[in-house]
Protein backbone atom coordinates (compact mmCIF):
# COMPACT_ATOMS: atom_id res chain seq x y z
CA UNK A 1 0.00 0.00 0.00
CA UNK A 2 2.93 2.15 1.27
CA UNK A 3 4.45 2.18 -2.36
CA UNK A 4 1.32 2.69 -4.05
CA UNK A 5 1.00 6.18 -2.12
CA UNK A 6 4.54 6.78 -2.72
CA UNK A 7 4.12 6.45 -6.70
CA UNK A 8 1.29 8.81 -6.53
CA UNK A 9 3.22 11.47 -4.97
CA UNK A 10 5.85 11.05 -7.60
CA UNK A 11 3.20 10.92 -10.35
CA UNK A 12 1.58 14.17 -8.51
CA UNK A 13 5.30 15.91 -8.34
CA UNK A 14 5.92 15.46 -12.30
CA UNK A 15 2.33 16.30 -13.51
CA UNK A 16 2.48 19.68 -11.25
CA UNK A 17 5.99 20.39 -12.01
CA UNK A 18 5.43 19.51 -15.97
CA UNK A 19 2.56 22.28 -16.20
CA UNK A 20 4.43 25.07 -14.01
CA UNK A 21 7.04 24.40 -16.14
CA UNK A 22 10.67 25.87 -16.20
CA UNK A 23 12.80 25.13 -12.77
CA UNK A 24 9.42 23.62 -11.37
CA UNK A 25 9.88 20.35 -12.03
CA UNK A 26 12.81 19.70 -10.41
CA UNK A 27 11.83 21.91 -7.26
CA UNK A 28 8.68 19.89 -6.99
CA UNK A 29 11.02 16.61 -6.34
CA UNK A 30 12.01 18.54 -3.49
CA UNK A 31 8.76 18.17 -2.07
CA UNK A 32 8.58 14.57 -3.23
CA UNK A 33 11.83 13.89 -1.31
CA UNK A 34 10.98 15.61 1.93
CA UNK A 35 8.03 13.52 1.92
CA UNK A 36 9.71 10.01 1.33
CA UNK A 37 12.01 10.80 3.93
CA UNK A 38 9.55 12.60 6.86
CA UNK A 39 6.12 11.10 6.01
CA UNK A 40 7.31 7.77 5.07
CA UNK A 41 10.36 7.37 6.80
CA UNK A 42 12.45 6.24 3.83
CA UNK A 43 16.02 6.58 3.16
CA UNK A 44 17.27 8.96 0.83
CA UNK A 45 18.66 8.21 -2.44
CA UNK A 46 21.15 9.19 -4.29
CA UNK A 47 21.47 12.14 -6.31
CA UNK A 48 23.30 11.48 -9.69
CA UNK A 49 25.94 13.62 -9.55
CA UNK A 50 27.74 12.51 -12.42
CA UNK A 51 25.23 12.87 -14.54
CA UNK A 52 24.85 16.72 -13.01
CA UNK A 53 28.35 17.62 -13.20
CA UNK A 54 28.28 16.41 -16.97
CA UNK A 55 25.18 18.32 -17.83
CA UNK A 56 26.77 22.02 -16.43
CA UNK A 57 29.92 21.23 -18.78
CA UNK A 58 28.05 20.58 -21.95
CA UNK A 59 26.00 22.95 -21.37
CA UNK A 60 28.59 25.73 -20.18
CA UNK A 61 30.67 24.64 -23.59
CA UNK A 62 27.48 25.10 -25.70
CA UNK A 63 26.30 28.22 -24.38
CA UNK A 64 29.72 29.76 -24.92
CA UNK A 65 29.22 28.60 -28.64
CA UNK A 66 26.37 30.30 -28.42
CA UNK A 67 27.33 33.64 -26.58
CA UNK A 68 30.55 34.21 -29.44
CA UNK A 69 28.58 33.51 -32.02
CA UNK A 70 29.83 30.60 -33.47
CA UNK A 71 26.28 29.01 -33.31
CA UNK A 72 25.83 31.56 -36.32
CA UNK A 73 28.55 29.63 -38.65
CA UNK A 74 26.20 26.24 -38.66
CA UNK A 75 23.20 28.11 -39.01
CA UNK A 76 24.42 29.86 -41.81
CA UNK A 77 25.74 26.68 -43.12
CA UNK A 78 21.86 24.85 -42.63
CA UNK A 79 20.58 27.67 -44.52
CA UNK A 80 22.85 27.70 -47.59
CA UNK A 81 21.68 23.91 -48.19
CA UNK A 82 18.20 24.69 -47.81
CA UNK A 83 18.33 27.73 -49.96
CA UNK A 84 19.80 25.56 -52.78
CA UNK A 85 17.37 22.75 -52.99
CA UNK A 86 13.99 24.59 -52.10
CA UNK A 87 12.18 21.53 -53.45
CA UNK A 88 13.37 19.20 -51.05
CA UNK A 89 12.88 21.04 -47.80
CA UNK A 90 10.43 18.86 -46.49
CA UNK A 91 13.08 15.89 -46.15
CA UNK A 92 16.61 18.45 -45.78
CA UNK A 93 14.94 21.05 -43.14
CA UNK A 94 14.25 17.50 -40.48
CA UNK A 95 17.77 16.60 -41.68
CA UNK A 96 19.29 19.81 -40.91
CA UNK A 97 17.47 20.55 -37.39
CA UNK A 98 18.64 17.17 -36.56
CA UNK A 99 22.07 17.33 -37.25
CA UNK A 100 22.74 20.85 -36.02
CA UNK A 101 21.21 19.21 -32.74
CA UNK A 102 23.57 16.08 -32.76
CA UNK A 103 26.56 18.71 -32.57
CA UNK A 104 25.19 21.64 -30.10
CA UNK A 105 23.21 18.67 -27.49
CA UNK A 106 20.17 20.90 -27.50
CA UNK A 107 17.00 21.01 -30.07
CA UNK A 108 16.75 24.71 -28.65
CA UNK A 109 18.94 25.68 -32.18
CA UNK A 110 15.92 24.99 -33.76
CA UNK A 111 14.39 28.64 -33.00
CA UNK A 112 16.26 30.33 -35.24
CA UNK A 113 15.85 27.96 -38.11
CA UNK A 114 12.00 27.56 -37.81
CA UNK A 115 11.54 31.10 -39.44
CA UNK A 116 14.36 30.45 -42.10
CA UNK A 117 12.23 27.29 -43.02
CA UNK A 118 9.02 28.79 -43.26
CA UNK A 119 10.64 31.10 -45.73
CA UNK A 120 12.20 28.98 -48.11
CA UNK A 121 8.41 26.90 -48.00
CA UNK A 122 6.02 29.75 -48.45
CA UNK A 123 7.79 31.58 -51.32
CA UNK A 124 8.50 27.86 -53.42
CA UNK A 125 4.66 27.39 -52.94
CA UNK A 126 5.16 23.96 -50.21
CA UNK A 127 2.65 23.82 -47.27
CA UNK A 128 4.99 24.75 -44.44
CA UNK A 129 2.87 22.48 -42.14
CA UNK A 130 5.12 19.97 -44.10
CA UNK A 131 8.64 21.05 -43.07
CA UNK A 132 7.57 22.98 -39.96
CA UNK A 133 6.58 20.11 -38.01
CA UNK A 134 8.91 17.63 -39.23
CA UNK A 135 11.76 20.26 -38.24
CA UNK A 136 10.69 20.73 -34.46
CA UNK A 137 9.99 16.98 -34.22
CA UNK A 138 13.73 16.07 -35.80
CA UNK A 139 15.45 18.33 -33.15
CA UNK A 140 13.97 16.81 -30.23
CA UNK A 141 15.05 13.52 -32.26
CA UNK A 142 18.39 14.60 -33.00
CA UNK A 143 19.17 14.74 -28.86
CA UNK A 144 19.49 10.84 -28.64
CA UNK A 145 22.39 11.10 -31.44
CA UNK A 146 24.47 13.66 -30.26
CA UNK A 147 27.40 12.56 -28.16
CA UNK A 148 27.46 15.78 -25.96
CA UNK A 149 23.84 16.27 -25.08
CA UNK A 150 22.48 15.93 -21.77
CA UNK A 151 20.80 12.61 -22.36
CA UNK A 152 23.33 10.54 -24.15
CA UNK A 153 25.45 11.98 -21.00
CA UNK A 154 23.23 10.67 -18.71
CA UNK A 155 22.56 6.94 -20.22
CA UNK A 156 26.14 6.02 -20.81
CA UNK A 157 26.54 7.52 -17.06
CA UNK A 158 24.09 5.06 -15.58
CA UNK A 159 24.74 2.21 -18.14
CA UNK A 160 28.85 2.37 -17.06
CA UNK A 161 27.46 0.98 -13.40
CA UNK A 162 26.05 -2.48 -14.76
CA UNK A 163 28.10 -4.32 -16.61
CA UNK A 164 26.85 -6.93 -18.72
CA UNK A 165 29.36 -10.07 -19.29
CA UNK A 166 31.82 -7.95 -17.77
CA UNK A 167 31.20 -5.68 -20.39
CA UNK A 168 30.20 -2.05 -20.17
CA UNK A 169 28.09 -0.91 -22.76
CA UNK A 170 30.10 2.43 -23.63
CA UNK A 171 30.28 5.74 -24.98
CA UNK A 172 30.68 4.45 -28.31
CA UNK A 173 28.43 1.30 -28.43
CA UNK A 174 25.62 3.58 -27.19
CA UNK A 175 26.60 5.95 -30.12
CA UNK A 176 26.70 3.05 -32.65
CA UNK A 177 22.82 2.17 -32.14
CA UNK A 178 21.20 5.30 -31.47
CA UNK A 179 22.97 7.79 -34.43
CA UNK A 180 21.50 5.48 -37.20
CA UNK A 181 18.58 4.87 -35.40
CA UNK A 182 17.71 8.49 -34.76
CA UNK A 183 18.82 9.52 -38.60
CA UNK A 184 16.33 6.57 -39.65
CA UNK A 185 13.32 7.62 -37.82
CA UNK A 186 14.22 11.40 -39.10
CA UNK A 187 14.09 10.28 -42.77
CA UNK A 188 10.67 8.47 -42.03
CA UNK A 189 9.76 11.73 -41.04
CA UNK A 190 10.53 13.50 -44.45
CA UNK A 191 9.38 10.76 -46.15
CA UNK A 192 6.12 11.09 -44.50
CA UNK A 193 5.94 15.08 -44.51
CA UNK A 194 6.65 15.37 -48.41
CA UNK A 195 3.18 13.97 -49.02
CA UNK A 196 1.04 15.32 -46.03
CA UNK A 197 -1.95 17.59 -46.17
CA UNK A 198 -3.33 19.38 -49.38
CA UNK A 199 -0.80 21.57 -51.47
CA UNK A 200 -1.42 25.22 -50.65
CA UNK A 201 -3.32 25.57 -54.47
CA UNK A 202 -6.00 23.07 -53.18
CA UNK A 203 -6.46 24.08 -49.43
CA UNK A 204 -9.57 26.10 -49.26
CA UNK A 205 -8.67 27.22 -45.71
CA UNK A 206 -5.55 28.51 -47.13
CA UNK A 207 -6.93 30.02 -50.07
CA UNK A 208 -9.63 31.96 -47.85
CA UNK A 209 -6.73 33.31 -45.39
CA UNK A 210 -4.87 35.11 -48.36
CA UNK A 211 -8.13 36.15 -50.39
CA UNK A 212 -7.50 39.33 -47.39
CA UNK A 213 -4.85 41.48 -48.91
CA UNK A 214 -3.34 41.76 -45.17
CA UNK A 215 -3.41 37.97 -44.34
CA UNK A 216 -1.86 37.43 -47.63
CA UNK A 217 0.81 39.94 -46.84
CA UNK A 218 0.93 38.46 -43.41
CA UNK A 219 1.69 35.26 -44.68
CA UNK A 220 4.19 35.90 -47.22
CA UNK A 221 5.66 38.96 -45.77
CA UNK A 222 9.67 39.60 -45.60
CA UNK A 223 12.28 37.27 -45.68
CA UNK A 224 13.72 35.61 -43.03
CA UNK A 225 17.47 35.10 -43.51
CA UNK A 226 20.85 34.41 -42.45
CA UNK A 227 22.17 35.29 -45.72
CA UNK A 228 24.67 38.22 -46.19
CA UNK A 229 25.66 38.07 -42.39
CA UNK A 230 29.51 38.86 -42.62
CA UNK A 231 30.78 36.05 -40.37
CA UNK A 232 33.71 37.48 -37.92
CA UNK A 233 36.88 35.07 -37.71
CA UNK A 234 36.57 34.73 -33.67
CA UNK A 235 32.85 33.01 -35.13
CA UNK A 236 34.49 30.82 -37.42
CA UNK A 237 37.37 30.00 -34.56
CA UNK A 238 34.69 29.57 -31.76
CA UNK A 239 33.16 26.93 -34.08
CA UNK A 240 35.86 24.83 -34.78
CA UNK A 241 36.85 24.60 -31.13
CA UNK A 242 33.72 23.29 -30.37
CA UNK A 243 33.27 21.03 -33.33
CA UNK A 244 37.12 19.53 -32.67
CA UNK A 245 36.60 19.29 -28.90
CA UNK A 246 33.47 16.78 -30.10
CA UNK A 247 35.48 15.35 -32.48
CA UNK A 248 38.18 14.14 -29.49
CA UNK A 249 35.69 13.12 -27.53
CA UNK A 250 34.43 10.73 -30.05
CA UNK A 251 37.84 9.42 -31.04
CA UNK A 252 39.11 9.43 -27.16
CA UNK A 253 35.42 7.28 -26.80
CA UNK A 254 36.25 4.94 -29.89
CA UNK A 255 39.90 4.26 -28.79
CA UNK A 256 40.34 3.78 -25.42
CA UNK A 257 43.91 3.46 -25.31
CA UNK A 258 44.01 7.17 -26.02
CA UNK A 259 43.06 8.09 -22.68
CA UNK A 260 45.39 7.56 -19.67
CA UNK A 261 44.82 5.01 -17.15
CA UNK A 262 43.06 5.22 -13.96
CA UNK A 263 43.39 2.45 -11.32
CA UNK A 264 44.63 0.37 -14.77
CA UNK A 265 41.41 1.23 -16.51
CA UNK A 266 41.20 3.57 -19.19
CA UNK A 267 40.05 7.22 -17.89
CA UNK A 268 35.83 7.20 -17.46
CA UNK A 269 34.27 9.11 -20.81
CA UNK A 270 32.11 10.59 -18.49
CA UNK A 271 35.22 12.38 -16.81
CA UNK A 272 36.62 12.89 -20.22
CA UNK A 273 33.61 14.31 -21.77
CA UNK A 274 33.47 16.97 -18.26
CA UNK A 275 37.02 17.58 -19.11
CA UNK A 276 37.01 18.36 -22.87
CA UNK A 277 33.74 20.18 -22.60
CA UNK A 278 35.15 22.50 -20.24
CA UNK A 279 38.39 23.11 -22.19
CA UNK A 280 36.74 24.15 -25.47
CA UNK A 281 34.56 26.58 -23.65
CA UNK A 282 37.76 28.02 -21.63
CA UNK A 283 39.74 27.74 -25.31
CA UNK A 284 36.49 30.07 -26.96
CA UNK A 285 37.12 32.47 -24.19
CA UNK A 286 40.41 32.54 -24.53
CA UNK A 287 41.15 32.73 -28.00
CA UNK A 288 38.08 35.08 -29.30
CA UNK A 289 36.70 38.07 -27.67
CA UNK A 290 33.26 36.44 -26.39
CA UNK A 291 32.49 38.45 -23.58
CA UNK A 292 31.75 35.56 -20.56
CA UNK A 293 29.06 37.83 -19.04
CA UNK A 294 26.65 36.79 -22.10
CA UNK A 295 27.13 33.06 -21.30
CA UNK A 296 24.80 33.06 -18.70
CA UNK A 297 22.16 35.20 -20.25
CA UNK A 298 21.59 32.65 -23.32
CA UNK A 299 19.03 30.23 -24.03
CA UNK A 300 21.23 27.42 -24.12
CA UNK A 301 22.50 27.63 -20.83
CA UNK A 302 19.07 28.98 -19.29
CA UNK A 303 17.67 25.61 -20.68
CA UNK A 304 20.79 23.49 -19.49
CA UNK A 305 20.17 24.72 -16.07
CA UNK A 306 16.81 24.23 -15.96
CA UNK A 307 17.88 20.47 -16.99
CA UNK A 308 20.18 19.86 -14.66
CA UNK A 309 17.60 20.87 -11.27
CA UNK A 310 15.43 18.39 -13.17
CA UNK A 311 17.07 15.77 -12.93
CA UNK A 312 18.54 16.42 -9.53
CA UNK A 313 14.63 16.67 -7.92
CA UNK A 314 13.40 13.61 -10.09
CA UNK A 315 16.34 11.43 -10.20
CA UNK A 316 17.12 11.86 -6.26
CA UNK A 317 12.94 11.38 -5.82
CA UNK A 318 12.68 7.99 -7.71
CA UNK A 319 15.88 6.64 -6.44
CA UNK A 320 14.79 6.98 -3.40
CA UNK A 321 11.37 5.07 -3.56
CA UNK A 322 12.56 2.83 -5.77
CA UNK A 323 15.83 1.63 -3.72
CA UNK A 324 13.29 0.85 -1.02
CA UNK A 325 11.48 -1.41 -2.66
CA UNK A 326 13.58 -2.96 -5.20
CA UNK A 327 13.02 -6.17 -4.17
CA UNK A 328 9.37 -6.11 -4.39
CA UNK A 329 9.19 -4.69 -7.63
CA UNK A 330 12.02 -7.27 -8.75
CA UNK A 331 9.33 -9.85 -7.42
CA UNK A 332 6.26 -8.19 -9.72
CA UNK A 333 7.95 -6.57 -13.31
CA UNK A 334 10.95 -9.16 -13.42
CA UNK A 335 8.90 -11.53 -15.62
CA UNK A 336 7.14 -8.96 -17.15
CA UNK A 337 10.35 -7.17 -18.72
CA UNK A 338 11.89 -10.53 -19.25
CA UNK A 339 9.87 -11.36 -21.63
CA UNK A 340 7.93 -8.29 -22.99
CA UNK A 341 10.25 -5.67 -23.14
CA UNK A 342 8.59 -3.51 -25.09
CA UNK A 343 6.92 -2.57 -21.95
CA UNK A 344 9.74 -0.61 -21.01
CA UNK A 345 9.67 1.53 -24.18
CA UNK A 346 5.73 2.61 -23.34
CA UNK A 347 7.08 3.53 -19.76
CA UNK A 348 9.66 5.45 -21.08
CA UNK A 349 7.56 7.33 -22.95
CA UNK A 350 4.75 8.31 -20.27
CA UNK A 351 7.29 9.21 -18.53
CA UNK A 352 9.02 11.62 -20.62
CA UNK A 353 5.27 13.37 -21.61
CA UNK A 354 4.61 13.54 -18.07
CA UNK A 355 8.25 15.43 -17.41
CA UNK A 356 8.91 17.14 -20.84
CA UNK A 357 12.42 16.34 -20.90
CA UNK A 358 14.75 13.21 -22.88
CA UNK A 359 17.41 13.52 -19.74
CA UNK A 360 14.73 13.88 -17.22
CA UNK A 361 12.77 10.74 -17.95
CA UNK A 362 16.04 8.75 -19.02
CA UNK A 363 17.37 9.79 -15.26
CA UNK A 364 14.14 8.53 -13.79
CA UNK A 365 13.75 5.55 -15.58
CA UNK A 366 17.14 3.89 -16.85
CA UNK A 367 18.06 3.25 -13.05
CA UNK A 368 14.62 1.66 -12.22
CA UNK A 369 15.27 -0.14 -15.64
CA UNK A 370 18.24 -1.63 -14.78
CA UNK A 371 17.49 -2.29 -11.01
CA UNK A 372 14.70 -4.73 -11.87
CA UNK A 373 15.97 -6.72 -14.21
CA UNK A 374 15.65 -4.44 -17.93
CA UNK A 375 18.53 -5.94 -20.09
CA UNK A 376 20.76 -3.24 -20.58
CA UNK A 377 20.65 -3.82 -24.57
CA UNK A 378 16.99 -2.91 -24.47
CA UNK A 379 17.65 0.25 -22.88
CA UNK A 380 19.79 1.21 -25.43
CA UNK A 381 17.56 -0.09 -28.30
CA UNK A 382 14.34 1.98 -27.15
CA UNK A 383 16.21 5.01 -26.15
CA UNK A 384 14.23 6.94 -28.78
CA UNK A 385 11.19 6.21 -26.40
CA UNK A 386 12.22 8.88 -23.60
CA UNK A 387 11.31 11.76 -26.70
CA UNK A 388 7.77 11.43 -26.14
CA UNK A 389 6.41 14.97 -25.31
CA UNK A 390 5.13 15.24 -28.88
CA UNK A 391 2.11 13.85 -27.75
CA UNK A 392 0.45 17.09 -26.76
CA UNK A 393 1.73 20.47 -28.59
CA UNK A 394 3.11 21.71 -25.70
CA UNK A 395 6.47 21.48 -25.90
CA UNK A 396 8.23 24.83 -26.80
CA UNK A 397 9.66 24.27 -30.25
CA UNK A 398 6.72 22.80 -31.36
CA UNK A 399 4.68 25.87 -30.06
CA UNK A 400 7.22 27.99 -31.56
CA UNK A 401 6.43 26.17 -35.41
CA UNK A 402 2.98 27.35 -35.02
CA UNK A 403 3.74 30.54 -34.53
CA UNK A 404 6.57 30.95 -37.15
CA UNK A 405 3.86 29.04 -39.81
CA UNK A 406 1.66 32.34 -40.62
CA UNK A 407 0.46 30.72 -43.37
CA UNK A 408 -1.63 28.52 -40.07
CA UNK A 409 -1.11 24.57 -41.51
CA UNK A 410 1.21 23.96 -38.89
CA UNK A 411 -2.07 24.00 -35.91
CA UNK A 412 -3.62 22.22 -33.32
CA UNK A 413 -6.63 20.45 -33.49
CA UNK A 414 -10.39 21.09 -32.60
CA UNK A 415 -9.36 17.81 -30.52
CA UNK A 416 -6.21 19.17 -29.40
CA UNK A 417 -4.50 15.55 -29.64
CA UNK A 418 -4.92 16.17 -33.73
CA UNK A 419 -2.17 18.75 -33.77
CA UNK A 420 0.32 18.61 -36.39
CA UNK A 421 3.26 16.99 -34.18
CA UNK A 422 2.02 13.97 -33.37
CA UNK A 423 1.86 11.44 -36.55
CA UNK A 424 5.81 12.81 -37.27
CA UNK A 425 6.02 12.25 -33.90
CA UNK A 426 4.77 8.88 -33.82
CA UNK A 427 6.73 7.52 -36.88
CA UNK A 428 9.79 9.03 -36.21
CA UNK A 429 10.17 7.64 -32.97
CA UNK A 430 8.90 4.00 -33.77
CA UNK A 431 11.24 3.79 -36.48
CA UNK A 432 13.69 4.83 -34.29
CA UNK A 433 13.07 2.23 -31.65
CA UNK A 434 12.98 -0.40 -34.20
CA UNK A 435 15.49 0.18 -36.01
CA UNK A 436 17.86 0.50 -32.92
CA UNK A 437 16.40 -3.04 -31.89
CA UNK A 438 17.45 -5.02 -34.65
CA UNK A 439 20.81 -2.91 -34.47
CA UNK A 440 21.44 -3.80 -30.85
CA UNK A 441 20.44 -7.45 -32.20
CA UNK A 442 22.92 -7.68 -34.92
CA UNK A 443 25.62 -5.99 -32.36
CA UNK A 444 25.01 -8.95 -29.14
CA UNK A 445 23.55 -6.33 -27.09
CA UNK A 446 20.25 -8.58 -27.09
Amino acid sequence: MDILLQLAVILICLFYGARKGGVALGLLGGIGIVIMTFVFGLTPGKPPVDVMLTIIAVVAASATLQASGGLEVMLMGAEKLLRRNPRYVSILAPFTTATLTILCGTGHVVYTMLPIIYDIAIKNGIRPERPMAASSIASQMGILASPVSVAIVSLVAFLAKVPVDGHIIDFIQVLSITIPSTLSGVLMIGIFSWFRGKDLEDDPVFQARIADPVQRQIVYGDSATLMGKILSRDQWIAMWIFIGSIAVVAIMGAFPVLRPLVNGKPLSMVLNIQMFMLLAGALIIVLTKTDPTTIGKTEVFRAGMIAVVAVFGIAWMADTVFDAHLEELKVVLTELVRTQPWTYAVALLLVSKLVNSQAAAISAMVPVGLAIGVPPGYIVAFAAASYGYYILPTYPSDLAAIQFDRSGTTHIGKYVINHSFILPGLIGVSTSCLVGYLLASLTGLI
